[in-house]
């Protein structure tokens, strides 16, 4: 399991798991924010392209704001997106 803060403040809900095309997409929306962590599993076949790996990004649950890429993505691994995630979330709620 993955790091998660203690603080309920700082918390993000449970990602839950959506598949969009040959893709798998967790997403998590918490404090006025939205998380989302993609699956890429290589550069070729139809949808995105990107390296492989876990793809993490966050945006203002509100507004017209398009998704910003957290620093460090693709990820190896679902739970270093998750504690990305989380990290990105405290940095946000900090300001």
């Amino acid at each position: 399991m993955s790091w998660i803060p203690k603080d309920p403040a700082y918390r993000i809900e449970a990602l839950q798991f959506h598949r969009v095309e040959e893709m798998e997409i967790w997403s998590a929306n918490s404090d006025g924010y939205s998380f989302t962590i993609s699956f890429f599993e290589s550069f070729a076949g139809a949808g995105f392209h990107a390296r492989p790996g876990y793809v993490a990004s966050w945006r203002p649950l509100y507004g017209d704001r398009g998704a910003i890429k957290i620093i460090g993505s693709p990820f190896k691994s679902f739970d270093e997106a998750e504690v990305a995630c989380d990290a990105m979330l405290k940095h946000l709620l900090s300001d």
